[in-house]
């Protein structure tokens, strides 16, 4: 197995990944270049790791250089990850270097993420950016980052409109408002949902479990990550200067001040400190670099000053005037851009499949397009379509996962990619047979029931027969 071939690697900008269409490479932008500028109201440069802006202008020219080296595909990852498509290892060297002469500076290292409107959403409970600061600050003091597998991550998310909840990580501090200023909740090994929570804490007893989390896992090797700590070890952190949970402090309401209940899509209009931020989606992550070019060159025109990449697939543009939004919308969706957050093919998880990914066994996104159009009024739960077992756009369970296999495309009911299918139709016959249980859900759902609860009610053996159905 080549260097480029070895999975379990993030395929970063310096050591790309191969794929069935070459090879990929990922950015993590943190600061664009000398034509960047973001809003006065907090940009790149206003402190605390940068969310990923670009100026419109860099944005052309980067996806300029990805159509010239690479297939001109472009995807905007779960994380918000830019990713650049169908490389060589000529051509990535030389989108490399066109990268540093356009200024971009890339992540590299340990990734302490914040959110896309950190330090500029009214909304936050507190800017996570200090906080992510003193945490990188105290991982390189303590010599960490080299001792850690390219895939440990940790999350500071400081609440708001656009929460990092769905974001999985090592470890993960959110704030948590009180009456006497913020707390911080530290937990580790997965999303908002699967995640261990460990204590709540304040700032510098926060950064201390945060940074001894990480030692942990660093003693356990470049292959560990939080979830292989022991309930010694996760007991030991959950003691350490933690304090009592928010809800028997004193003094606290029973709401967190200035939370958002959930997070949401990073699609439509958000409040800023200072004007607005429109969110724009890719559709299932991905979209060719030239419909690129033209929303970007059509922000330009508008006066966006700031293009950011959000965690969900979208970009976020800043600065423009109010009024431009809706022409920004009307472009957006005239070149086939998720504008809404009621699209269906928000509902629906994608990985590239085949033939762009190598382990890929079905068209994947070929079928998704094709649910999406025809099944979009059944469509209020999580449908992954995953080109094989190893689930990439989707890890945790789905409602309904088509899953491409040996024997062509599985439905798997309520678990994950990993799990063995109830059954297998033709790959190029996947969408039909999704269609037949979309059939069965109209036909079977009580008045006012939705389509999550009517597929809970049918069962597995049900719905695998209808889908079996030529």
């Amino acid at each position: 197995m080549n260097a480029f071939s070895r999975r379990g690697a993030c395929p970063a900008l310096s050591a790309p990944m191969q794929t069935g269409d070459g090879l990929l490479v990922r950015l993590n932008p943190v600061a664009g270049g000398p034509s960047s500028g973001g809003p006065s109201s907090g940009g790149p440069s206003s402190g605390g790791p940068s969310s990923g802006g670009l100026s419109p202008k860099l944005l052309i020219a980067l996806a300029e250089s990805a159509s010239r080296h690479g297939n001109g595909i472009m995807e905007v990852t779960a994380r918000g990850s830019l990713q650049i498509r169908g490389l060589t290892t000529e051509s990535a060297a030389l989108l490399a270097t066109e990268v540093d002469a356009l200024g971009i500076a890339v992540r590299t290292g340990l990734p302490v993420e914040t959110g896309p409107l950190a330090g500029i959403d009214p909304h936050e409970i507190a800017d996570p950016r200090p906080m992510a600061e003193r945490i990188t600050a105290a991982i390189e003091g303590a010599g960490l980052a080299p001792r850690l597998g390219p895939k440990v991550s940790v999350v500071v998310d400081g609440g708001g409109q656009l929460t990092l909840d769905a974001v999985t990580a090592d470890v993960r501090l959110k704030a948590v408002g009180v009456s006497a200023g913020t707390l911080w909740a530290i937990s580790v090994a997965g999303d908002s949902q699967s995640e261990k929570r460990l204590a709540t804490a304040d700032e510098d007893a926060a950064r201390d479990i945060a940074v001894a989390a990480l030692r942990m896992v660093a003693e356990k090797g470049r292959d560990a990550h939080t979830r292989d700590l022991s309930e010694r070890q996760l007991a030991s952190l959950a003691g350490w200067h933690s304090t009592p949970p928010p809800s028997v402090l004193p003094e606290i309401g029973g709401t967190e001040e200035g939370a958002v209940e959930h997070s949401c899509l990073p699609v439509g209009l958000f409040d800023l400190n200072n004007g607005h931020a429109f969110g724009i989606g890719l559709p299932y992550g991905s979209m060719p670099a030239d419909k690129i070019i033209g929303l970007a060159q059509s922000s330009l025109a508008l006066g966006t000053s700031e293009i950011r990449l959000a965690p969900g697939r979208a970009l976020l543009f800043l600065g423009q005037p109010a009024n431009a939004n809706q022409s920004l919308h009307h472009t957006a969706a005239t070149l086939g851009f998720v504008t809404s957050p009621t699209d269906p093919r928000t509902r629906i998880a994608a990985c590239p499949g085949a033939p762009a990914c190598a382990s890929g066994r079905i068209a994947t996104r070929d079928i998704a397009e094709a649910i999406a159009t025809e099944n979009a009024d059944i469509l209020d739960f999580t449908l992954h379509v995953s080109g094989c077992a190893k689930g990439c756009a989707n890890p945790g369970p789905a409602a309904l996962t088509i899953v491409g296999g040996e024997n062509g495309a599985g439905l798997v009911v309520n678990a994950t990619a990993k799990a063995l299918p109830a059954g297998y139709r033709p790959g190029y016959d996947a969408a039909r047979g999704f269609s037949r249980v979309a059939a069965m859900i109209r036909g079977a759902r009580y008045q006012g029931e939705t389509a999550a609860a009517c597929l809970t009610r049918l069962g597995t053996a049900g719905l695998a027969q209808t889908y079996l159905q030529e």
